[in-house]
């Protein structure tokens, strides 16, 4: 007989959980306890699905740190009473959220599957119901007895990727993530079909462990032609700044004007964390490559290789919240830690 998957649902606000009034023509917080009265789909799926909603679902814009603790202690605490987890969650930052809790969750051993839509799930051509129906199918998958996904996904418009690798590229077209640097986990046609050798495997002989301890003194430093001193060094001085995001151009190339390069040296003797993170949807940084980069390497600036810019915040965060000294922090950054880089 075959086995039902325990899948717990948590909304956290977002699109995907706001249905039309028709007679107002108003959006209003769907509820979720009449979830399988309003998609007798989901029965087909054969799963126990429970479900759990913040008392005060939020827009995605309004997403921070404090959510995303929020979200995994939600996960935590009912662990173990199911086999695979589904988050809703508005586009917007749904890739920040979902690559957070990919830090969070050290050696996950079960899904944590982050999908939205485009458009509330009682529009007329919504694409909510597949994205939800399809996430709490592959939340449910099991190989002898055994989930066949242990990591945080993000399923949209039939494609399921490692969340940490997705950017949002698209506001208007259903197809709205991309994983530039890496293929996706599953895809979803006329049968669901899971790229085995892409998954990442995960060590099941050893508990599942939460961090919650996050560091969000951080910034976005993003290069482009005529950035001056005085901005740079506005930034920079920020008090009690911890970590910044240098978001390069190419390969990982930055101006080599020597105030420049005089700041950032400046700022890391004092201990401030660099990353250095291309600005380029797909690729990687290598510094060292080109002149523009070598500066950068030799100073100390840590690489961020193929990372994303919403991994790499969220990894920033994480990181500095474990108090490492510069030089454990630069080993252990350009580290692949969740599959979030090469």
């Amino acid at each position: 007989m075959k086995v039902k998957s325990k899948i717990l649902l948590i909304y956290t606000g977002g699109t995907i959980g706001m249905i039309k009034d028709f007679e107002t023509g108003a959006l209003k917080v769907f509820n979720f306890s009449e979830l399988l009265q309003s998609i007798p789909e989901l029965k087909l799926l054969e799963h126990t699905i429970d479900t759990v909603s913040f008392k005060e679902p939020i827009d995605s814009s309004n997403m921070n740190p404090v959510y995303w603790i929020q979200i995994a202690k939600i996960i935590e605490e009912r662990f173990e009473n199911y086999d695979g987890f589904v988050v809703l969650h508005g586009s917007d930052t749904m890739s920040y959220t979902a690559s957070a809790l990919s830090f969070m969750f050290e050696n996950l051993t079960k899904p944590i599957i982050f999908t939205g839509s485009q458009l509330p799930i009682g529009d007329l051509r919504t694409d909510a119901k597949e994205n939800l129906i399809t996430s709490i199918q592959i939340a449910g998958l099991q190989k002898q007895g055994k989930p066949v996904i242990s990591e945080v996904g993000l399923y949209f418009e039939y494609k399921l990727y490692r969340a940490n690798r997705t950017t949002k590229i698209n506001a208007e077209n259903f197809q709205a993530f991309s994983s530039a640097n890496y293929p996706p986990l599953a895809e979803s046609g006329v049968h669901l079909s899971v790229n085995n050798n892409f998954l990442w495997k995960t060590n099941r002989r050893s508990r599942t462990k939460l961090h919650i301890n996050f560091n969000h003194e951080i910034l976005i430093l993003k290069m482009f032609p005529g950035i001056n001193e005085s901005t740079v060094e506005h930034m920079l001085s920020k008090k009690n700044l911890k970590g910044v995001i240098l978001e390069t151009y190419g390969s990982g190339n930055a101006p080599t004007d020597a105030w420049f390069i005089n700041l950032l040296k400046k700022y890391i003797s004092k201990g401030l964390i660099i990353v250095n993170v291309t600005q380029c949807i797909a690729g990687s940084v290598s510094m060292g490559q080109y002149e523009t980069s070598t500066q950068l390497k030799k100073i100390g600036v840590v690489s961020g290789k193929d990372i994303t810019t919403e991994a790499a915040v969220a990894k920033l965060m994480y990181l500095l919240g474990s108090e490492l000294s510069p030089k454990v922090f630069k080993t252990i950054f350009e580290t692949s830690l969740r599959g979030e880089m090469l």
